[in-house]
């Protein structure tokens, strides 16, 4: 416990933000100039507080950190519950990250109700955190489903032209797998009698229910990582949102699924999670062998970039699902990666179509001739999103590949297979884009990154080197979280056969 609620002052502090927005009077130009600095600031804010978390983290203890607990809600036994392991903490410095970045690459793209754009994005920004540092299910099924609302509202008002079909179908989607969700958490209660996450971490449930359970909550994370075929909910929304909607999209908001499968599925379901393995390795090589393929089909950059986080976020599941050090570390790691290598991918779409409003490949070709600081940025990412040594992405597939190749040589082999089909499709892109002579009369007089967009990237290229360069403060900072996990997954299923054993 600590006497001083940082966890809820890194959650809560876009609030502060919010109610300032809501007073800003005057000119429409000068609120929306006001509403842009009062949420950059905000988020900087947060950003700077999150970090002073990762400087004081204890990473030698599996326990939650920064714990506060109070009674919320006596009369039912819920109690307003936050804390952060090794495993969280990564994803709340993510989400503060991104959320601040979103908001620079904002400035200029988002001209109409400003005020109402920058409100929604630090509601968002709290729905996110406090959802990474929930400690009770009740609190991280309300941040959990939280998200929902201004992400409807962020692609349904400033989207594309199909914007509200793609909010509806983001919403339905989610919505769907969550009710079930719910129901579960409420069979939890039943069973455990309480609804604390730490407590649940040392329960036992029966086998029986446990089956019932992971099915339920995979309905819900399974949807949001997402996987094959609940994905199709994602190209569409990708491709309606606007640039810093989609940052968050991809970035944070697909990273529920695979924290889901880690702070719940494996460490409260084991016996269940091991049951159904080989189904979550077929989804999972299915979506990342097909979705590649389908990536290579693409005409449009956004949606090309949607499939081929379907197919990494494939990575993740086969990570997750090794139950073995490497994998999960693995898994962890890619998600970290691909949070920092697509949202730089979609700013990169965002810039060009910025400038002349399309997505289209076949509307752009040499642009290397009039955008050189452009070209090598896209070129890093690009290579990045690959996998090149030297870059995060590569940690992360080489650890869950590693993984995989101690549980099924086949998974891992078909799972490489998608590595390949990675590089086709990005080189496909980068190729058809960048190189050529421009020809297009739209693009003759098209102008480099600016100065805001530089700054944009600047902090996104110095994570993927350090990331992929040297992994250490990453990885040792989740190592005893995910030991402490693996322990608990053993623990269980050799209790289990043990009970066989003498069951027989």
């Amino acid at each position: 416990m600590t006497s001083f609620p940082i966890l809820s002052l890194v959650t809560f502090l876009p609030v502060v933000g919010v109610i300032a927005i809501l007073f800003i009077r005057g000119d429409e130009k000068i609120v929306a100039q006001n509403a842009r600095f009062v949420a950059l600031w905000t988020t900087l804010c947060t950003f700077g507080l999150s970090l002073y978390l990762w400087f004081r983290f204890d990473r030698t203890t599996a326990e939650f950190q920064f714990v506060e607990k109070f009674e919320w809600m006596p009369i039912l036994g819920l109690k307003y519950h936050m804390g952060i392991d090794g495993i969280s903490m990564l994803f709340v410095l993510l989400t503060t990250l991104l959320s601040l970045l979103c908001v620079l690459a904002s400035w200029e793209a988002i001209q109409s109700r400003v005020k109402e754009y920058m409100i929604s994005f630090l509601i968002l920004e709290i729905m996110m955190v406090g959802m990474f540092c929930a400690l009770d299910l009740m609190v991280f099924y309300i941040f959990f489903e939280g998200v929902l609302i201004p992400m409807f509202l962020i692609i349904g008002v400033w989207g594309g032209p199909r914007r509200v079909y793609s909010a509806f179908k983001l919403f339905l989607y989610t919505l769907l797998g969550s009710v079930l969700m719910l129901l579960a958490m409420f069979a939890m209660f039943l069973d455990a009698g309480t609804t604390d996450i730490p407590k649940l971490l040392t329960h036992s449930f029966p086998a029986g229910l446990q089956t019932w359970l992971f099915l339920a909550f995979f309905a819900s994370f399974a949807v949001k990582v997402p996987m094959w075929p609940v994905h199709t909910w994602l190209p569409d929304a990708h491709v309606e949102a606007p640039t810093a909607g989609s940052v968050i999209l991809a970035g944070v908001l697909l990273k529920f699924g695979g924290y889901g499968f880690l702070r719940f599925s494996l460490p409260m379901f084991p016996l269940a999670s091991a049951d159904f393995t080989p189904m979550i390795y077929a989804l999972s090589i299915v979506a990342v062998v097909y979705t590649s393929l389908v990536a290579l089909a693409q005409e449009d950059m956004k949606k090309l970039i949607a499939y081929s986080s379907v197919a990494h976020m494939g990575f993740v599941t086969i990570g997750a699902f090794t139950m073995t050090t490497q994998g999960i570390e693995g898994a962890i790691y890619v998600m970290l990666s691909h949070g920092v290598v697509s949202a730089a991918l979609f700013l990169i779409v965002g810039v060009v179509y910025d400038r002349i409003h399309s997505r289209e490949i076949e509307a752009y070709g040499g642009l290397v001739h009039r955008m050189p600081g452009y070209a090598m940025v896209f070129m890093f990412f690009m290579l990045a999103s690959v996998g090149l040594p030297g870059t995060g992405g590569f940690i992360g597939e080489f650890l869950v590949l590693l993984g995989a190749f101690q549980v099924n040589t086949w998974v891992c082999a078909l799972a490489a297979l998608g590595v390949i089909l990675g590089a086709a499709y990005m080189l496909y892109l980068y190729r058809r884009v960048i190189f050529g002579e421009m020809t297009k009369d739209s693009l003759k007089k098209i102008m480099d990154m600016s100065p805001r967009e530089w700054a944009v990237f600047a902090p996104l290229i110095i994570l993927t080197f350090w990331m992929g360069i040297y992994p250490t403060p990453f990885l040792d900072i989740m190592h005893v979280s995910v030991a402490n996990l693996m322990d608990q997954v053993q623990t269980a299923q050799a209790a289990a056969a043990k009970m066989m054993v003498a069951g027989q």
